[in-house]
Parts: structure tokens; C-alpha cells; sequence
């Protein structure tokens, strides 16, 4: 996403659907680090480990357990030291309240993962070239 090689948090449940994460962006030549956790509550506890550099994005997925994606980017969008970290859903959810509720929070976008790999990557490559352009803060 970015040349300076921070990661990218993936916070997925579902190992195929990671794992199609993953072979995206090697697709793509995404030079990137890809950290994975399984759950809101693993995203956070990555993310609050001392010293531990920013990501330039977190993929968030909504549908999981222990803690799903709503109550993650409620409290991600809190934290005054997380808060400015651009996050994209990549979901199934078809949910009307799902996207509101993301949106409400601040995400920088909200993509239903697509059943077809073609145009999952293609979604990728977007959410890529979109994310190399722009300019974060500090």
C-alpha cells in the first residue's frame, strides 16, 4: 500500500478467506507485511502492544467471534492513538444497519468481499491504488 513497508492488519476469522487476502496482494506485488488476527479483541491487543508501529490500514471483516467488527471499530475510533488508521470492511454483510453502523464509525470504505477471485482482486487492486495515492497523517 505504501513504500515505507508498514503492515497491514487483517482482522479476518476466516482462514480461506485470509488466505485469499493473501494471494491478492502477492498478486499484486503488495511489498507490504500482512498481519493477521482472528478477532476485534486481537486486533486491538496488536495494536495497543508497546511500541508496536502503526499499520497503514487495518482490512477489518464484521462477522466474528469473541468480538466482531462494529464494537473493534467502535473502539478503534476512540482511541485517540488509533484513531486517524484508515480501516476498510471487507465483508459478506449485505446488512443496510451493517454499513450505516461502519460508516457512522468512520470507515474509509466499505467493500462486500466478492464470491468470484477475479474480482476480488480487482476489488484489491482498487482499495490499492487508492491507498498508495493518498497522503496520511503523521
Amino acid at each position: 500500500m505504501k513504500s515505507t513497508c508498514k503492515a497491514i492488519l487483517l482482522v479476518e476469522d476466516d482462514e480461506v478467506d485470509a488466505m485469499t487476502v493473501r494471494r491478492a496482494l502477492k498478486e499484486l506485488h503488495v511489498v507490504n507485511p500482512l498481519v493477521q488476527v482472528e478477532n476485534g479483541e486481537e486486533g486491538l491487543s496488536y495494536l495497543r502492544q508497546p511500541g508496536q508501529v502503526v499499520p497503514c490500514i487495518i482490512l477489518l471483516d464484521l462477522n466474528m467471534p469473541v468480538m466482531g467488527g462494529i464494537e473493534f471499530l467502535q473502539l478503534v475510533k476512540q482511541d485517540p492513538a488509533l484513531k486517524r488508521i484508515p480501516v476498510v470492511v471487507l465483508t459478506t454483510s449485505e446488512e443496510q444497519q451493517d454499513k450505516v453502523a461502519s460508516f457512522d464509525l468512520g470507515v474509509a470504505g466499505y467493500i462486500r468481499k466478492p464470491v468470484d477471485y477475479r474480482q476480488f482482486v480487482e476489488a484489491v487492486r482498487k482499495v490499492d491504488a487508492y491507498w498508495t495515492l493518498s497522503e496520511l497523517p503523521q
